[in-house]
């Protein structure tokens, strides 16, 4: 089967669906405008899927799945930085850190991720490479695609709706004159108050998506939510956007967020 073209063309759903039909066995390269995906099939179940090369080590997975602790990683990028996936899997288990069960559902459950993430890729090419597998350094996992097909499509379908309601990420935000909601009893998420603390007609919505580290599902989603919420609304930026600092980020300490919230409440109030 070849496959190759344009995401504009084929979404991911519909070339996981090829596979999976097809019961494949090679490795999808898909090239996007800023990375390079590669998710691995055998027999038309996903093996392995990363984007780009860092923060794809058995290692940096297990971190991140709060698997290992900061020391743990720290001790294995330090002593064991030359032992490879199988291999550190091994010594994991021999020394009763975790089990395999414990590795393979972190692995599927990091692979699953950059699958999600991949659907909300519109622009890139792809290319299906036959018989292409990860190298035999790394852990294959075997995960039937049919839920991850009907997960994308409902993905798609919403994605579509967003787009709908927001076209475009260049136009700014700002909070409407008569909010829809008693403020004192709004209950947003960490994520939607980092949002929050960047709303201001000089910024644009693509601004606060870089500077929150969101991708545009996450942040068409987040901000469609403050629409219907009727805290905000969509205007044309004003003037030149100012730098957006990293250190502008919600603090972790629960009584700085509170004052934060405070903060953001009077402001909105006082519109």
């Amino acid at each position: 089967m070849a496959l190759n073209g344009n995401l504009r063309d084929f979404t991911v759903t519909q070339l996981l669906n090829l596979i999976n039909l097809a019961s494949k066995t090679g490795t999808l390269v898909i090239e996007g405008p800023n990375e390079t995906a590669q998710v691995a099939f055998r027999d038309g179940k996903l093996a392995h899927a990363m984007i780009g090369r860092e923060n794809s080590g058995l290692a940096t997975i297990l971190h991140s799945g709060k698997l290992l602790n900061v020391s743990q990683y720290r001790a294995i990028q330090q002593r064991a930085g030359h032992v490879n996936d199988k291999e550190l899997g091994l010594l994991l288990i021999n020394a009763g850190y975790l089990s395999q069960e414990d590795i393979l559902q972190s692995l599927q459950k990091n692979f699953m991720g950059v699958i999600r993430q991949l659907f909300t890729w519109v622009e890139g090419f792809f290319r299906f490479e036959n018989d292409k597998l990860p190298p035999e350094d790394q852990i294959n996992v075997r995960l039937d695609l049919e839920n991850l097909i009907i997960e994308g499509s409902r993905q798609l379908r919403e994605w579509e709706q967003l787009q709908d309601e927001i076209p475009s990420l260049e136009m700014a935000l700002k909070f409407t004159d008569r909010p829809g909601a008693d403020l004192k009893n709004v209950n947003l998420s960490v994520e939607e108050w980092r949002v929050v603390s960047y709303i201001t007609p000089k910024n644009k919505i693509s601004q606060i998506a870089k500077a929150t580290k969101m991708d545009d599902m996450e942040i068409r989603r987040i901000v469609y939510g403050l629409i219907q919420a009727g805290l905000v609304e969509i205007t044309r930026p004003e003037g030149a956007a100012p730098a957006l600092a990293p250190d502008m980020f919600p603090t972790q300490d629960t009584g700085e967020q509170k004052s934060l919230i405070n903060r953001l409440i009077n402001r909105i109030s006082s519109i």
